[in-house]
């Protein structure tokens, strides 16, 4: 990026990838998900990405012989931005930088809990192994359930988040909710 001389840019990663660079799950990832971009002092949607970083993204794509999409806007849904983070992710950021023009924050061990609830509810899978790993407290998991309910508060939601809990070892918290 600083030798095609692209603009500083910061961006705000989650989900496996973010776990790995925190040393908070030590397991392969087949992308890097971009929640946000962060800019002056705000989260704001990452989607779509600038065109001059996809093209960046895609000479390091072919290059490293990474899988297409490896750098994912998929997690930056405006609908999630509309409704809301998080409350307090921003000031919760990992900041690291690589070289003089990319900033990233990684979200926090917190805030994963909140979107792999969330995430394990909608899709489980991976999601719910990496939420087990974890090993969220009960407060943890009844703040990220409530935030998760500001996402979907349908029943059929608010039951699979019961179910989750559930298979965590925490069905007790469903009436905490």
């Amino acid at each position: 990026m600083q030798a095609r001389q692209r603009p500083a840019i910061h961006l705000v990663i989650c989900g496996g990838s973010a776990l790995i660079a925190l040393g908070l799950l030590d397991r392969m990832t087949r992308d890097v998900d971009v929640l946000a971009t962060f800019e002056d002092g705000n989260l704001r949607c990452a989607r779509p990405l600038p065109p001059w970083l996809v093209e960046d993204a895609e000479a390091i794509r072919t290059e490293l012989s990474l899988p297409p999409g490896w750098l994912n806007d998929g997690p930056a849904d405006e609908d999630l931005f509309r409704l809301g983070l998080p409350k307090g992710v921003a000031n919760r950021l990992v900041q690291r930088d690589f070289g003089g023009v990319l900033r990233v924050g990684f979200i926090s061990r917190h805030d994963q809990i909140h979107f792999k609830l969330y995430a394990a509810a909608d899709q489980g899978g991976r999601h719910f192994t990496d939420l087990r790993s974890l090993n969220p407290s009960a407060e943890e998991l009844v703040t990220a359930a409530r935030w998760t309910f500001t996402q979907d508060d349908s029943e059929p939601f608010r039951q699979i988040i019961a179910e989750v809990l559930v298979a965590l070892g925490h069905g007790g918290l469903h009436g905490h909710l």
